[in-house]
């Protein structure tokens, strides 16, 4: 599913509102979600998952062209672990996982 997917699929969810506003949802939600992951925070949606940043350290590579190595710089990485509800929908222990109240 592609960002402008998940746009309409919530503007369909109700007729009270516009795909523009619909977007303006999904944009401030992913926004809070960046936000709050580089400022080192974990986010948690309840059933669904866990992000979380993590630091990877330093360390020594190799170039796969040359073979020179070479130093990999330290970065932040993020990490997501899925809910326990998720995980079960997804192999099939749970039939169907209601996120909202009415489709």
């Amino acid at each position: 599913m592609t960002r402008s997917e998940l746009i309409q699929k919530v503007a369909d969810w109700t007729f009270e509102i516009t795909p523009v506003q619909a977007e303006m949802i999904v944009s401030g939600m992913l926004d809070e979600i960046v936000c709050a992951l580089e400022k080192g925070q974990r986010v948690e949606l309840r059933n669904f998952g866990t992000f979380y940043p993590r630091h990877r350290p330093a360390h020594k590579g190799r170039n796969p062209k040359t073979g020179e190595p070479v130093t990999v710089p330290d970065r932040k990485v993020m990490r997501f672990k899925a809910g326990k509800d998720l995980k079960e929908h997804l192999n099939g222990k749970k039939p169907e996982v209601r996120w909202t109240d009415e489709r």
